[in-house]
């Protein structure tokens, strides 16, 4: 019986042994033949609509056409609309196959590149002979300007290869979007969103469009909801066609050139968000559009973000009548109490002291109306609570006064002076009621408010308080008491 003796495995031997092979297989590979690949792109989209030729009875302006047309190009891009292009390699050799193929693309934007991903981005493959693979990329365009399909093909024949390809394409602005904010309390703001379509209307698409969604996006703690005009049906509760298409044409369609204008309030949403309020410079939202083309390409577009406006107030040192803006909308000036703390309080943390270009510098103390009234009958004395907050770091010894050399159309009823006592600081306040009374019909801004600190002899001129509208009597008989002596 024979015994044979055993020898010991050096492992590191085995490693080097396997890592040897590995690169004689990797070697061979190298120096096998393989086929060059063809790469193939082409935009995926609709086709166009074809102009109607002399004499139709179809015009240019007409949103549809009876002809349609194949592109021959990428076409026209707008912004919000989804990019989407065909890629296919193919083996046009008969004998030969693609080996170790990898297919990658990108996309690149005025400010950046971003990858797209597809199905072909794992392991390489090879391709058989007279055999292809394919794939779809996609990307949603959020730019205006050039942009490039930027395209690469990789396989091995002795060595690894690589061919690209660039496809290059320009991307334009359907819609131009503009935002009108107007503040209408210490929490609330109006946003107004006008949308013109700025196509070109001798286009190939007509340059007609339709907008399917009008929505605004508000910041998180805020809350936005469309203010809509009621719009009543039929007796039997649906709407005849003529009611249908004046509804379908007032929700966006737009032919070049004509606008539409949405109206949106924004308000704070949580209890904590409405006591801090809505300060000059904070973040609102951004409206989002969803249109439609001819040939129903959807798209959905962004605005800038939305900021809220400062208040009507400014800094000018004149009489009353200068801090007094000429704004379209006739709502109570508030917001600015919330202006000169968000200020107050910046300038805290930035820890500077003495800054005279500062809104709580400017404006320590603020006098606003709580709730006011939107109108006055004529001669009839209304009362009006004003909520007085100091925003300086000492307590301060206030008199109100509601001087009448500076007061129009609506003056004060009883007391023009009023003793506040000490209002503490860094945010303290108090609330007063005063009587006021129509003189005139008319629309009128509520001024001639003053802050006095009794101790040092300083006076602060207040802004508007709000806007009002006096009513004219409806009879004769309240015309006649309206000629009445107001006892003062």
């Amino acid at each position: 019986m024979s015994s044979h003796s055993s020898q010991p495995i050096d492992s590191e031997g085995g490693r080097s042994h396997k890592t040897a092979a590995s690169a004689t297989a990797l070697a061979i590979d190298d120096i096998m033949p393989s086929a060059v690949p063809t790469l193939k792109v082409m935009r995926l989209q609709a086709p166009q609509l074809g102009q109607p030729s002399a004499g139709a009875l179809l015009s240019s302006t007409h949103l549809l056409s009876s002809i349609l047309l194949l592109p021959d190009s990428f076409g026209v891009i707008h912004v919000g609309e989804t990019f989407s292009a065909y890629l296919g390699v193919l083996n046009a050799s008969a004998d030969l196959s693609v080996r170790g193929l990898t297919v990658s693309s990108q996309l690149q934007t005025p400010s950046r590149r971003i990858v797209l991903p597809s199905r072909l981005d794992n392991t390489p493959c090879d391709i058989d002979a007279s055999g292809g693979v394919d794939a779809i990329v996609s990307r949603r365009l959020e730019e205006v300007g050039p942009h490039i399909l930027r395209v690469e093909v990789g396989y091995i024949s002795n060595g690894s290869k690589s061919l690209r390809k660039f496809y290059r394409f320009n991307v334009t602005a359907p819609l131009k979007i503009t935002e009108t904010v107007t503040r209408s309390g210490d929490a609330t703001c109006l946003v107004s969103i006008t949308v013109e379509n700025v196509m070109e209307k001798q286009s190939a698409e007509g340059g007609a469009l339709a907008i399917s969604s009008v929505g605004f996006e508000a910041t998180t703690g805020l809350i936005s909801e469309k203010i809509c005009l009621e719009e009543n049906g039929s007796e039997s509760g649906q709407l005849s066609a003529v009611q249908l298409y004046d509804s379908c044409a007032y929700c966006g369609r737009l032919e070049p050139g004509e606008c539409y204008r949405y109206l949106f309030s924004v308000k704070a949403e949580s209890e904590v968000a409405a006591l801090r309020g809505i300060a000059c410079g904070d973040d609102l939202g951004q409206a989002v559009l969803t249109y439609h083309k001819a040939m129903g390409e959807l798209g959905k577009i962004y605005s800038s973000v939305v900021v809220c406006p400062p208040t009507s107030f400014l800094n000018q040192g004149n009489g009353a009548s200068d801090n007094i803006t000429n704004s379209k909308f006739v709502v109570h000036r508030s917001g600015l109490s919330v202006d000169v703390a968000a200020a107050s309080a910046e300038r805290s943390l930035s820890g500077q002291r003495n800054n005279q270009g500062s809104l709580d510098e400017t404006l320590p103390v603020t006098v606003e109306p709580i709730d006011p009234p939107s109108s006055m009958k004529l001669s009839v004395p209304e009362t009006v609570s004003l909520l007085i907050v100091n925003h300086s770091s000492k307590p301060m010894n206030l008199q109100i006064q509601m001087r009448l050399s500076d007061m129009t159309g609506v003056v004060v009823c009883g007391p023009s002076f009023v003793n506040l006592g000490a209002v503490p600081p860094s945010g303290g306040s108090c609330t007063i009621d005063v009587r006021l009374v129509a003189l005139v019909a008319g629309l009128f801004a509520v001024q001639g408010c003053y802050i006095v600190d009794m101790s040092s002899g300083m006076e602060l001129q207040q802004p508007a308080l709000f806007d009002i509208f006096v009513k004219p009597p409806d009879n004769e008989e309240e015309e006649k008491k309206s000629m009445d002596v107001i006892d003062f």
